[in-house]
């Protein structure tokens, strides 16, 4: 085969593949923000346990879900590229009107879950009330951006 058919086939390939690319990372961008909110149901739901009364209060492990709640917070907006608004999500159409709004309000949980590890490990009162300060955020967005399932 000569060098131009090499290059044109070349060429040919990666212009078909470049919107399935697109497509892959859409798709992984989706499962990417949807594995974080699970990450965060895991540790935020330990809390809130604990926080009910639903399990004994234990200041460690209430101190390891804040820290972990923490360093997985801001990494759901990374998830909400452009061209990933469809497929299996709760995300309203909303939400991707007023990207700006969303991204704000991650930082703004973020910051509430810096407040909610500086007070964790010590008694209950404190961490009671600085999750319901994220709970509050939690709750802003879900009202706003999220579809009821």
């Amino acid at each position: 085969m000569s060098l131009k058919k090499v290059v044109l086939t070349t060429l040919s390939c990666a212009l078909l593949a470049a919107p399935l690319a697109q497509a892959d990372r859409a798709e992984d961008a989706i499962e990417y923000r949807q594995g974080i909110f699970k990450a965060y149901g895991w540790h935020f739901g330990a809390m809130g346990a604990m926080v009910r009364g639903k399990v004994d209060y234990d200041a460690e492990q209430f101190a390891h879900h804040a820290k972990s709640f923490l360093a997985v917070a801001p990494l759901a907006a990374e998830g909400f590229i452009e061209g990933s608004d469809f497929g299996e999500t709760s995300a309203k159409d909303e939400l991707w009107e007023n990207l700006d709004d969303v991204n704000q309000r991650f930082v703004t949980m973020t910051e509430a879950a810096e407040k909610l590890v500086a007070v964790s490990g010590g008694e209950l009162a404190g961490a009671k009330a600085a999750f319901g300060a994220v709970a509050k955020s939690c709750k802003g967005c879900h009202d706003n951006y999220r579809e009821k399932r």
